[in-house]
Parts: structure tokens; C-alpha cells; sequence
């Protein structure tokens, strides 16, 4: 056991010793050696059968549900009332969803239970219907981080996470002070804060100082007051500028996944056609109109009804589990994490 702890040279110099007094202790080694290797492939056989029960898709599509108000009185189609969110969120739980945030899944951090399915919970605009505090810092009842919260508390395992794309609006606050709270109260509760732009102009057609000046002004206030560099962001209407690019890097910012308006859920952040710069995301909506194949309801049925579509946890964060005949889906650079069955 000491041999561990001796410095290269000396293990040289002790291996050509003990050579020299027999063969019983080169065996020693190679023997230590082989049930190295024995264990290690009765590791990986555990986790190729765990994947298999679990029948994990880590290649399959992931909703990135988008929505923005959460008010009584919708003025908008993209307003939803206070029932109509907690039901969003129920039926999530039910279909056996857990959030992550949008920083986790582009980063590849997807760190669920076996059999579960992630869903990132995205929010545009910063509005006051969001998240607002009560004089003292808790969320007030009926706006969108209260509701989440009362849903994970009577569902143990559904992640009261989600990610806000913040603008200069900051909740409807205008001092500086009340902002840098909000930013703060989302940061330490383990909420995740993205880039929506500084005014939400639109950024198609516009220079390439324009679009830097839209993205990192807004990038350096959220750092400014609340020490978070956004991870991701959203962009104003869904539309990206002349050079897509422009949206992941520039002076002041760096982003590591751009997130667009809709319609589809998004591939996996293992999978060849994940597209950083294009990530699309599903308007949280029912089925009526254009929703009735575009939006979250229409977009759940859906992976429900196709399950070798949607990704399943295979529960260990630092494999990629999925069926053998997925293999040409994998991105290469997961090659090493690997763990089909």
C-alpha cells in the first residue's frame, strides 16, 4: 500500500528490486492490473443495464418552453393567467419532466434521475408578473417564480429552476439598488440569467456595433448588479442578426447557446444537429390556431406519443446514454462519454 506514495523514480528503483527477488510479486501487479480492468468492465456493464431499464435517449429533442406574462387578464396571445401556468407546470410533473436551465443544457449539464425527461422553463422580458418581492424578499403569490415554487414543494424532484432573459426593464424596477435585488434574489435561489438585449430591438438588419452595443450594454449591467455573466441568450422576436455570430460572441460578451422565439423542441446539446447559435424554443400555448401544431401542448403530445424521440435520462451526468442504432447521431466531440446499449 506504501508503493503508492513513493515519487516516480523510487517506484523504478523498487519495481527492479523486487524483480530481482522472484516472480511472485511481478504476478502481484499484473493481477491488480487485470481486476483494475475486470472491475472497471463490470462497472460499464452496470451502466449499460441501468441505461437500458431506464431506456435512455440522452440524442432526444428537449422542450424549451417560452413563456412571458403571467397576468388575470391576458392582452396578448402570449399572456398566460396564473391557472393556466401552474396547469403548464402539472402537466410537466405529470409527463415526468424535470427543468433545467438553459445554461445547464447547453453546457451539457444535464443532471436528472433515470427514466426522466428535461424542460427548460425560459422567461422573456423581465416582467413584474415574473417575479416580484414583497417588503420581505419573498416572492408575491400569482406571479411566475411563487407558482413555480408552490408546484416543486408538492412535487419532490421537480426543480423549482428556470431560466429569465432580463432586458433594462429589470422587473419594473428603475433603481439601480431594487434591480441589483431582483438579479440577486434569482441568483441565490438558483435561478438562471440570460441576455434578452438591452431595449429588445430587433436585431435583424442592424450594424455590427448596434447589434454589441444592444447585447453587451445589457450583458454589463446584469454583471454589474448582480456579478453573473449570462451564460445564454435569447434574442428580441426570435431573429437573429446579419452574421449569427455576432449574437455569441462580442465586445463585452460571450455566450455559449442563442436561443430563438419557436417552433419545435430543441435537439440535444449531444446531438449533431444541435445548433448553438439556433436554438429553438416553443411558445407556451394550447392548441388553437397556429398552436395546434406549433406550441407547448401540441409539442407534448407529441414527444408523449413518440417517446424514442424525446430524451431520457439515463441518470448519470457524466455518460451519454442512448440506443446502439442512435450512434450516428452522436457528436463527436461526446465520443468519450459515450455509453450506448
Amino acid at each position: 500500500m506504501r508503493l503508492r506514495f513513493i515519487s516516480g523514480v523510487g517506484v523504478v528503483a523498487v519495481a527492479a528490486i523486487v524483480a530481482g527477488c522472484g516472480s511472485e510479486p511481478v504476478a502481484q501487479v499484473k493481477d491488480t492490473k487485470a481486476e483494475a480492468a475486470a472491475k472497471l468492465q463490470k462497472t460499464k456493464a452496470a451502466k449499460v443495464a441501468a441505461a437500458a431499464k431506464a431506456k435512455a435517449n440522452e440524442l432526444g429533442q428537449i422542450p424549451v418552453l417560452m413563456w412571458h406574462r403571467i397576468v388575470d387578464k391576458p392582452a396578448t396571445t402570449d399572456d398566460r393567467t396564473p391557472a393556466q401556468f401552474r396547469a403548464d407546470l402539472e402537466r410537466l410533473v405529470k409527463d415526468g419532466y424535470v427543468p433545467v436551465t438553459a445554461a445547464e443544457m447547453v453546457t451539457g449539464k444535464i443532471d436528472i434521475p433515470a427514466g426522466k425527461h428535461p424542460v427548460v422553463l425560459t422567461f422573456d422580458d423581465s416582467s413584474p408578473s415574473q417575479l416580484t418581492l414583497d417588503g420581505t424578499g419573498t416572492p408575491q403569490p400569482g406571479t411566475a417564480v411563487a407558482i413555480l415554487q408552490e408546484v416543486a414543494a408538492k412535487n419532490p424532484g421537480f426543480r423549482p429552476v428556470a431560466t429569465f432573459y432580463v432586458t433594462r426593464d429589470m422587473f419594473g424596477k428603475t433603481n439601480r439598488d431594487e434591480q441589483a435585488q431582483m438579479l440577486l434574489w434569482l441568483k441565490n435561489n438558483g435561478f438562471d440569467i440570460g441576455n434578452h438585449t438591452r431595449d429588445h430591438h430587433n436585431l435583424r438588419g442592424r450594424t455590427h456595433q448596434q447589434v454589441e452595443e444592444q447585447i453587451g450594454g445589457i450583458g454589463k449591467e446584469i454583471g454589474a448588479l448582480s456579478q453573473v455573466k449570462p451564460v445564454t441568450i435569447a434574442l428580441p422576436y426570435g431573429n437573429q442578426p446579419n452574421k449569427k455570430e455576432w449574437a455569441a460572441r462580442g465586445n463585452g460578451y460571450k455566450h455559449a447557446g442563442v436561443f430563438l422565439a419557436g417552433y419545435t423542441p430543441a435537439p440535444s446539446p449531444f446531438s449533431r444537429s444541435f445548433d448553438p447559435l439556433g436554438i429553438p424554443r416553443i411558445r407556451a400555448m394550447d392548441k388553437k390556431g397556429d398552436c395546434a401544431q406549433f406550441c407547448s401542448t401540441a409539442w407534448l403530445d407529441w414527444l408523449k406519443g413518440n417517446p424514442d424521440m424525446r430524451y431520457t435520462s439515463d441518470g448519470d451526468v457524466a455518460t451519454v446514454a442512448y440506443p446502439k442504432f442512435k450512434a450516428p447521431f452522436l457528436r463527436k466531440a461526446f465520443k468519450t462519454y459515450a455509453l450506448p446499449y
